[in-house]
């Protein structure tokens, strides 16, 4: 695995990307999951149209909204310093190919723009911020005793395991990225396990990735070794779904979205072999929802006052638990963690919501980068998100003297 945190984002977020030879020939109409992995490579306009349809082009489920709605007031625009912020916005979003930047602080909208077409009633495709939100219904599922501990194995929930190396490996250390289980996350690498994961057929109605994972071997004692692994984060999905008997989508209407007052409907797209849900990546919904899910993590994932997940996924959760080969930067339970006490969910092509507790500050964004990541693209964002809390500081200390 390589050390640069640009490299590591991008296998954080990659569910999808894996640029396979095509089997088409051999089966005819490619698969699902040939289709899904060639949406890396789709040219730029085909990123920026199709990002906002993905539910429409592959099978989904929903995750519907209900009645209430939690209100995003319109907010004081933030000013920035030596810049007209509308400009600057827009600059920034045209230079990246964005979709949708929301800027809140204390719940109101400090500021917000729309572009490539895209507006606050359509959806958008979040890649790895999935992740962050699969990770966060597995707190929930603890808080609510379908899960008994994070201390659990995986072989309690998942039996196709109990032969394998994930037999022992606890929630966890599938939560941090330390199974032990050797893992080739080389995309550059046609032979790589996360090149071959899903070009398999279907076996016994299982998940590509149950039937992948099983014959993993182990590298490392569990516990001991951070290496990045894309299929354990569906793996985690399935964990999710088989202990509290819904697909992802249900269990996020239920525990999340229709509580909180989500305003729109999200769709979760689902695995080819078992119809369950894909905890790595496929959840598309509006930009604003993605705001709010910001805000309910903000908010210690309190819905009415009352705390909805468990204390111990909170207290590790947005807490470095693993380097990423930056001091600064480290990975807690799916989420990318500050040391400054920020935390961000971020995918592929620009996703991210960004979390600020000491600012109360949400960042939510997404686009349709030219390339899935780079070093100047991660640095652009970096330097985004500095601008704003720069500003909100500015803004702060001014209002003290």
């Amino acid at each position: 695995m390589r050390s640069n945190l640009s490299t590591c984002l991008l296998a954080a977020a990659l569910c999808l990307t894996v640029p396979l030879p095509s089997t088409a020939g051999e089966q005819g109409t490619p698969t699902i999951g040939q289709q899904r992995e060639a949406v890396l490579f789709w040219p730029q306009a085909q990123r920026e149209a199709q990002f906002r349809k993905m539910y429409e082009l592959f099978p989904s489920d929903r995750a519907a909204h209900g009645t209430h709605v939690h209100a995003l007031p319109q907010g004081k625009p933030l000013v920035v310093p030596g810049q007209n912020a509308s400009a600057w916005l827009a600059g920034y979003m045209d230079d990246h190919h964005l979709a949708g930047v929301m800027v809140l602080q204390h719940g109101r909208i400090r500021l917000q723009r729309y572009a490539v077409g895209f507006g606050p009633e359509q959806r958008w495709e979040s890649f790895s911020v999935a992740k962050s939100v699969t990770s966060t219904l597995l707190g929930i599922a603890l808080q609510q005793g379908y899960i008994r501990s994070m201390n659990d194995t995986l072989g309690h929930y998942i039996p196709e395991l109990r032969d394998g190396a994930y037999a022992k490996v606890t929630v966890q250390q599938l939560l941090t990225m330390t199974s032990g289980v050797h893992w080739n996350e080389d995309y550059a690498d046609a032979n790589s396990d996360v090149a071959q994961m899903y070009r398999g057929a279907c076996v016994s109605g299982r998940a590509h990735i149950l039937t992948y994972l099983a014959k993993q071997p182990r590298q490392w004692p569990a516990g001991t070794h951070f290496n990045y692994n894309t299929a354990e984060t569906d793996l985690l999905g399935i964990l999710v779904q088989r202990a509290t008997h819904r697909s992802l989508a249900a269990y996020l209407s239920q525990a999340i979205w229709k509580p909180y007052g989500m305003a729109a409907d999200a769709y979760w797209i689902k695995d080819e072999c078992d119809g369950s849900d894909t905890g790595g990546s496929g959840l598309s919904a509006t930009l604003g929802d993605y705001a709010r899910l910001g805000q309910f993590m903000l908010d210690g994932g309190r819905i009415a006052g009352k705390p909805v997940i468990a204390a111990a996924w909170l207290q590790g959760a947005v807490r470095r638990q693993a380097a990423v080969g930056e001091p600064e930067r480290g990975y807690g339970y799916l989420w990318w963690t500050d040391t400054d006490g920020s935390y961000a969910a971020i995918g592929i092509f620009g996703q991210m919501v960004y979390v600020d507790p000491a600012r109360d500050l949400v960042i939510a964004q997404v686009g349709a980068w030219p390339h899935a990541t780079s070093d100047a693209l991660v640095a652009a964002r970096r330097e985004f998100v500095a601008t704003v809390k720069r500003a909100v500081d500015a803004e702060r200390d001014a209002s003290t003297h």
